[in-house]
């Protein structure tokens, strides 16, 4: 067995060459991408490049926003934290955050608060999630973008059972359970 590269710790020792488009989405691009690695050696993978996301926790005194919404790769609803794509260029994430919440659930935050970053899939997609933590919450009307914010159920419920449904697979969505888990550490419950 041959020993161990040492490697600077805040620097890899992989490079990236060169990215091959094969597939122009309406929010996602396929990449044949290609890389080298310690040894000289190049290589490829399948990289799906994304344009980040946001999700919010948003909290009204002892109640967390859910939403209940079809999603087409698995064919099925899911209960999730309010979130959306990084659509337009330039802006902030927390006004994306800001939008989102207003657009899905019909709130505006009066303190919204950066939580945690989170790379869903990072063997394959370079989506970064940015999570944050939104109180002081007022009603406005919902602004829905789109089919599935349409037909989708949003729900108050208590913060504690959402707790319990991140840890006992009632929520399956990642983001979701890394938002509410995170907020709950933030808040000592």
């Amino acid at each position: 067995m041959a020993d161990p590269v040492e490697h600077d710790p805040d620097h890899s020792p992989f490079s990236h060459v060169r990215d091959e488009l094969a597939h122009q989405g309406q929010v996602v691009a396929m990449y044949d991408s290609f890389f080298v690695g310690p040894d000289g050696e190049e290589f490829r993978r399948d990289v799906v490049r994304h344009p980040g996301a946001v999700s919010i926790v948003a909290l009204d005194g002892d109640d967390l926003f859910l939403v209940r919404q079809y999603r087409a790769p698995i064919d099925d609803d899911l209960w999730e934290i309010p979130a959306g794509k990084r659509d337009v260029s330039g802006e902030p994430p927390e006004l994306t955050a800001a939008r989102e919440l207003h657009e899905e659930v019909g709130m505006v935050a009066g303190h919204m608060e950066h939580l945690l970053d989170l790379h869903h899939s990072p063997g394959f997609c370079d989506e970064l999630q940015h999570i944050f933590l939104a109180t002081e919450l007022r009603e406005v009307e919902r602004q829905v973008d789109g089919l599935e914010e349409e037909h989708m159920i949003v729900a108050r419920v208590p913060f504690d059972s959402a707790i319990t449904m991140a840890i006992d697979g009632s929520i399956t969505d990642g983001k979701s359970i890394a938002g509410i888990l995170a907020a709950a550490r933030r808040l000592g419950r």
